[in-house]
């Protein structure tokens, strides 16, 4: 089970990653690790950053009924 220092520390050594991309690397549930993530950013150390769906090449965002297909959630530290 990973800790807040682990997060922190992959956050730190990888740059910008999704919850589910930290999930997998520290072997711990992905509601665990959103629950310490949403914990890391109320403390100010770590941010949320949605990159838009207009970065979409195909255009099929514009087809997509929710319109989120391209965009990701990443997390990353504050600087």
């Amino acid at each position: 089970m990973a800790t807040l220092v682990d997060i922190r520390n992959t956050l730190a050594l990888q740059g910008r990653l999704e919850a589910s991309q930290l999930s997998q690397q520290l072997t711990t549930p992905l509601p665990m690790v959103m629950a310490m993530l949403m914990r890391l950013e109320d403390m100010g150390k770590a941010e949320r950053i949605i990159e838009d769906a207009h970065n979409c090449l195909s255009g099929s965002c514009k087809r997509c009924p929710e319109g989120k297909d391209c965009s990701k959630e990443l997390w990353t530290l504050c600087q």
